[in-house]
């Protein structure tokens, strides 16, 4: 629902639209979360309204999202992998197919 943002120097937290990538610092909240934000005492609290228009998606978002998907089809499950060491619960894999070992 929302992007949570802070800056501790400024003493500032900032509620925003829906992140579209990952930063340090953000976080995503549901929409409960994000109405009854609040921040510690001393600080400044701003809250953006998101535009209604940058929330609809676009061809090109959904042809974005379609391609992501059938790549992550694509990629061989770690079943078809060779084990080629093992220390406690970590395992390293190779591709059969590999030219490297």
């Amino acid at each position: 629902m929302a992007t949570l943002t802070y800056v501790y120097a400024d003493s500032t937290a900032v509620l925003g639209p829906l992140a579209t990538y990952a930063e340090p610092h953000c976080y995503d909240l549901c929409e409960d979360h994000s109405v009854r934000l609040t921040a510690p005492r001393g600080w400044d609290v701003v809250r953006l309204a998101a535009d209604p228009e940058a929330l609809k998606p676009t061809v090109d978002d959904l042809e974005a999202l379609a391609n992501a998907v059938r790549e992550v089809g694509r990629i061989d499950p770690v079943d078809a992998m060779v084990e080629v060491n093992r220390r406690g619960h970590l395992r390293v894999l190779r591709d059969p197919e590999s030219q490297e070992n």
